[in-house]
């Protein structure tokens, strides 16, 4: 069970790993996207090269990568797990692997993206409800406040709390950690949420976000 359970969270981090950001503007742009703006490999920064497209489609590979390793814990759940601790949390837990290998690749020195979007493919995969709550909080906080940080964050903080409801203790606990780690990545948009200073949606792309 050990061995399954190492090789599964294994997978599951190199999945997460792949920085789609510098690969897909590395080939399409010929620029490395470590050195433009914020030097964050996700969509957002990916935007500040002015190509929308290519933004996009970092988002979708950015949400679409833990789905693999999420499958496989689905479908190849080791016997023997703790009381409580079903597929679901199993799961979940090998998406917290992707979302490790996302925010910290061991292929940039640790150095990676925020996380939002590989956290809604996650749950989305993961445990639906959570991720469709999630995506319908960001949209609406977006909207009404149009600061993509803020709209995160609310995000993270209601997704917990609707798997608890729909999946249980052990999903929900997963999810915590899921969300503390996208507010800790956020740290430094927080600062500035709290100065006043955080930039809104469409307020330029050379903006820091």
């Amino acid at each position: 069970m050990f061995l399954t359970v190492l090789l599964h969270m294994g997978f599951a981090y190199l999945c997460g790993s792949v920085p789609f950001g510098l690969l897909l503007t590395k080939f399409f742009l010929k620029q490395d996207i470590t050195k433009i703006g914020s030097g964050n490999i996700g969509a957002t920064n990916v935007l500040r090269t002015g190509n929308k497209k290519l933004a996009a489609l970092t988002l979708l590979l950015d949400a679409v990568k833990p789905v693999p390793a999420i499958l496989i814990a689905h479908h190849y759940a080791p016997a023997g797990l703790p009381d409580g601790f079903g597929i679901t949390a199993y799961a979940m837990l090998a998406g917290l692997l992707a979302m490790i290998g996302h925010c910290y690749p061991v292929w940039l020195q640790f150095k990676g993206g925020k996380g939002v979007a590989t956290t809604l493919g996650v749950l989305l995969a993961a445990a639906p409800f959570a991720g469709l709550a999630a995506c319908a909080s960001w949209l609406l906080s977006a909207k009404i406040g149009k600061v993509s940080s803020v709209a995160a964050l609310s995000a993270m903080i209601v997704a917990p709390m609707v798997t608890y409801c729909c999946y249980g203790f052990y999903p929900a606990l997963i999810n915590i950690a899921l969300s503390a780690l996208v507010i800790y990545r956020h740290k430094e948009n927080i600062k500035r949420i709290r100065a006043g200073t955080e930039p809104k949606i469409g307020a330029g792309k050379r903006e820091r976000a």
